[in-house]
């Protein structure tokens, strides 16, 4: 089987051996992979002489089942989560935790944004925020953009920032979310959307040194308000920022309980539900749920798919064209 690797800093695809089913896994032949350009393009830039694995978030069909799986069947469409489980292969073996089935009527190609939607969910249930209370979200790539449409789907008023037009653009087609391209209007949004009170959780879905940025986030908060890092942000801030609001600064890790730990990804133990409410793995099933009952398209921002023939020009306009490409997604129905 073919498969997408990083090599000497370069976007491969090379031949692998197909994975062989095993108890509490599932064999899924994949349809569609979707692209993280913040996780991936790191990894590019970082990697040498042994190839690397890319993706972590796809879409498909169930293939093989195996023992100790009951909650999905053969022939039927899933979507799963999870490095070093998931990427971007034509074949994936993945563990029952980190899989879950997707109704007919959900495209595929959206379902595979499922670990995307998975890490966006978790990143707002880490700011504790409930019905009514206001958040912030900097930064509209594709995690953004998710983040924003999931907590205006749960009553949350939403404010939005990014400097460019395509992402706002593509934000503004949700009613009733504040977009906004500049600091001065961010700031005039969260006075009148909290009746100058401030946000409860301004969420950093960007990535880089921002400290100007992170330090003038304490300044749209509300008194003992939340600042969420959910991009890879270097977390450099003024502690008379953080002193003045007494916030808390939260990092988000990943899709939720369970990311990285072999006993429940590899070794398939899954944590009791009256003791871990939402794991990644339950994270990822409400993700499929909010696009099978239409609380939240992605349609959208999908704007570039590519064949494995030329995925490596995808990752180019990654860099080269940002604003061109928001949502990108491997497709696997090529000869």
């Amino acid at each position: 089987m073919r498969s997408v690797v990083s090599h000497e800093q370069q976007v491969k695809v090379i031949e692998k051996e197909r994975p062989v089913i095993q108890p509490n896994y599932v064999l899924m032949q994949t349809r569609y992979s979707m692209v993280s350009p913040g996780t991936e393009l790191t990894s590019i830039r970082r990697s040498g002489s042994a190839p690397s694995s890319l993706g972590y978030s796809a879409a498909g069909i169930a293939v093989e089942v195996g023992e100790q799986v009951d909650h999905i069947r053969i022939g039927q469409p899933v979507a799963c989560y999870g490095a070093p489980y998931v990427n971007h292969s034509e074949y994936l073996l993945v563990p029952k935790h980190l899989i879950t089935p997707v109704p007919d009527h959900v495209d595929l190609k959206e379902a595979a944004s499922a670990g995307l939607g998975a890490i966006a969910i978790h990143a707002l249930r880490q700011s504790g925020l409930v019905f009514g209370e206001i958040a912030v979200v900097i930064g509209l790539g594709i995690i953004g953009q998710l983040l924003a449409r999931i907590a205006h789907a749960a009553a949350i008023k939403v404010i939005a920032l990014d400097l460019i037009e395509e992402r706002r653009a593509a934000l503004r087609e949700v009613p009733g979310i504040a977009v906004c391209s500049s600091n001065a209007e961010l700031e005039d949004a969260v006075a009148r959307v909290t009746g100058n009170i401030g946000a409860d959780a301004v969420f950093h879905c960007a990535a880089g040194r921002q400290k100007e940025l992170l330090d003038g986030s304490f300044d749209w908060i509300r008194d003992r308000g939340k600042i969420v890092i959910v991009g890879d942000m270097v977390m450099e801030f003024t502690r008379s920022q953080m002193f003045k609001k007494e916030a808390d600064v939260i990092i988000s890790r990943a899709g939720g309980p369970g990311r990285y730990d072999a006993a429940y990804e590899k070794e398939c133990r899954d944590y009791p539900i009256g003791y871990v409410r939402w794991t990644e793995g339950r994270n990822m099933q409400e993700y499929i749920r909010l696009l099978s009952d239409r609380l939240i398209c992605v349609s959208s921002l999908i704007t570039r798919q590519s064949s494995l023939f030329d995925v490596a020009e995808m990752y180019r306009d990654f860099v080269d064209r940002p604003q061109q490409i928001l949502g990108g997604v491997i497709s696997y129905d090529g000869p």
